[in-house]
């Protein structure tokens, strides 16, 4: 069970449209390293996961990014609001535009939609949080991405907030993978892992 407040992680106040823009930061929305998908990683492998310590680690970062997923939404409709026609028209935005209107839909920059299949589900701890540490990567280098193209600074500030967290995250995980490479039989180490191997 979860308390919502009803405020953003980190204020979002974009001044001046832009479509265009818009069409590329939705990528970490519903792109193959967005925050949909790594909210999702994170809440389902946290059943799997046999040491309490991490199962509280992969609930905190998953909750986050579902608060992640708000920034995206609200950058992406605040770059979307009140265009004319002809902004449409002239930015690229209008094939998103006739299937969805303004409407936050999760796609990627290339326009191709969500799909489950971006997030990793494994049920081991170390395969699981293995993909975590390359997630978090992979979504910090989209940021850095993105951060190369924009010049707003109303849109460089929440993203940089954002790249930061990816950063933040890594090192969570690294310190999760830590404690199950502690409870992992050595001299096994990829080869066995005695969790399955438990009697009970």
């Amino acid at each position: 069970m979860w308390i919502y407040e009803k405020t953003l992680q980190y204020p979002v106040k974009i001044k001046n449209p832009d479509p265009a823009l818009a069409q590329l930061i939705i990528t970490q929305l519903g792109g193959p390293d967005g925050e949909l998908g790594a909210s999702m990683r994170y809440l389902n492998q946290r059943y799997s996961m046999p040491y309490r310590e991490i199962v509280g680690t992969l609930t905190d970062v998953g909750t986050e990014e579902l608060g992640h997923m708000e920034m995206i939404s609200t950058i992406v409709t605040q770059l979307t609001r009140n265009l004319t026609p002809e902004q449409i028209e002239k930015s690229g935005f209008a094939p998103y535009f006739v299937d969805h209107t303004t409407g936050v839909y999760p796609v990627s920059a290339a326009g191709v939609p969500f799909d489950i299949k971006y997030i990793a589900v494994k049920g081991d701890a170390i395969t699981d949080l293995n993909e975590d540490l390359a997630a978090e990567q992979k979504a910090r280098t989209t940021y850095d991405n993105l951060l190369r193209l924009i010049a707003d600074p109303d849109v460089c500030d929440p993203i940089r907030f954002l790249r930061e967290r990816e950063v933040v995250h890594y090192q969570r995980f690294g310190e999760a993978l830590r404690v199950v490479q502690d409870n992992l039989d050595a001299r096994n180490f990829y080869g066995y892992n005695p969790e399955f191997d438990k009697k009970s």
